[in-house]
């Protein structure tokens, strides 16, 4: 019997290690806005939370840090 193992590259733990370190800029908070409305107007559930969510975080600095 064979098991698969997923063996982690050196790589991707840097690539990760990087992503966490950078900073991201969101779009504006009217843009985001546009979206949620979009996904609320599509019945899109998952789009609906992450657009309010990253309304939230674009509108107030510190959230969740």
């Amino acid at each position: 019997m064979k098991r698969y193992v997923t063996v982690p590259r050196p790589t991707e733990r840097a690539a990760l290690r990087a992503c966490e370190r950078a900073a991201r800029r969101l779009p504006p908070v009217p843009a985001l806005m546009a979206a949620l409305l979009d996904a609320n107007d599509r019945r899109d559930r998952e789009g609906v939370c992450l657009a309010a969510h990253r309304v939230v975080r674009s509108a107030t600095s510190g959230v969740g840090e």
